[in-house]
């Protein structure tokens, strides 16, 4: 069994976290690195997210929409309200937000409804799925003058059916995800285990245990006889199920990093997508700094659509940021954006569009349940065809 080592200057992370994945490997041999991530990040006491560790913007590991300032909540709460249009102002409209972090955002659309939308903000409820205490009592302090408007639950199991939207900013690319690989001389598929090296921890290439993880490996199309690792995410699809499950009537609308399906795994990405961050630096393995470090994986698109289709959702749009954002701007708030270069928000917004910041960086991938089939959403209004370019055309 070959080792690959971290060899990388950093610590090993939050010594009692380090030591139970120690004690684990010992007990029951290498573990699979979706496990290892699941607690570097979600442990409930030592978790990077859990304990309450992960910051954004300036001061902390990594920058997020909300990290420019209100202006991101302002634009998706005009968009929102467009959502309620189309589906004819239900007395009650759901936001639902999971991965809500500080709570930030929720402040900033329910604020926006409150000052400019007095005919939307009597139907607004407001959702947050949060199982982790720290992360709940900065929402709670963030978000204490919206008394009566927003609720909490533990998981999306406890959240009562809803009508309205399912929102989430930068979480299914924080899912724990498994690595697979293959090299030159052995075309199987093998999944990438976490051991104990000498220095710490390191990765071994083991025989695929998961049957499921199996038969997605299968589907991995890349060009034989070159050694690729990437990342298959079982975690992501599975929501989107579980959201479809909760979702009477409405939308779902990620924002994330993340390729269509042929793009991910093509030929250039034959080292995968992972990041790991810590104070705006990126770490050049995940086995160090655990439970101190953001680790991500960028989302396959075409998997999270298509298992949508098969829980009987609909497909309403996919494009960048630039583009959705540009077609917020152009057209329900077209009045507000006039002379927006002289508007205080101008450097939010060339942040927020811009190809270089951020505005090639995130995509828009919304799914709609009961919704008619002529309504669009006008972030969408410049976008391609969803179909072709998630490459479902054949699906």
């Amino acid at each position: 069994m070959k080792i690959q080592t971290a060899n990388a200057k950093h610590g090993l992370g939050e010594p009692t976290l380090v030591e139970l994945i120690r004690e684990k490997i010992r007990r029951d041999g290498p573990v699979p690195f979706r496990w290892f991530m699941e607690q570097a990040l979600y442990h409930p006491e030592y978790g990077y997210y859990s304990s309450g560790r992960a910051t954004i913007g300036r001061r902390g590991d990594y920058f997020t929409n909300v990290s420019v300032g209100p202006l991101f909540g302002r634009i998706m709460a005009e968009q929102f309200r467009q959502m309620w249009e189309i589906m004819e102002r239900p007395a009650a409209f759901t936001i639902v937000e999971q991965g809500a972090h500080d709570g930030e955002f929720a402040r900033d659309v329910i604020s926006t409804v409150r000052q400019t939308m007095t005919d939307f903000a009597g139907a607004l409820r407001y959702a947050i799925v949060e199982p982790f205490r720290p992360l709940r009592a900065r929402q709670t302090e963030t978000l204490a003058q919206f008394e009566g408007v927003v609720s909490w639950c533990q998981s999306l199991d406890q959240l009562d059916p809803f009508s309205g939207v399912h929102f989430s900013n930068e979480l299914f690319d924080a899912l724990p995800v498994y690595l697979i690989s293959h090299g030159s001389s052995a075309p199987d598929w093998q999944e990438k285990f976490v051991v104990e090296a000498e220095d710490g921890f390191g990765f071994a290439d083991l025989p695929i245990r998961d049957a499921e993880l199996h038969r997605a490996a299968a589907g991995v199309r890349v060009p034989s006889g070159t050694d690729y690792e990437t990342e298959v995410n079982l975690a992501a699809p599975a929501l989107v199920a579980a959201i479809s499950r909760k979702l009477r009537h409405g939308f779902l609308l990620a924002v994330d990093y993340g390729y269509a399906r042929e793009e991910f795994y093509s030929a250039m990405r034959n080292r995968g997508s992972m990041q790991c961050r810590i104070r705006h630096r990126v770490l050049r393995s995940p086995l160090v700094e655990i439970g101190r470090a953001d680790i991500t994986a960028h989302v396959e698109w075409t998997s999270l659509a298509m298992r949508g289709l098969a829980s009987g959702l609909e497909l309403a749009g996919f494009t960048d940021q630039h583009h959705f954002l540009t077609g917020m701007i152009a057209g329900p708030m077209r009045v507000q954006f006039q002379g927006r270069d002289e508007l205080p928000e101008a450097r939010a917004l060339q942040m927020l569009l811009h190809p270089e910041f951020l505005g090639r960086s995130f995509l828009y991938l919304a799914l709609s349940k009961g919704i008619d089939a002529n309504a669009r959403l006008s972030g969408f209004a410049f976008a391609k065809p969803a179909r072709e370019q998630l490459g479902l055309i054949d699906a």
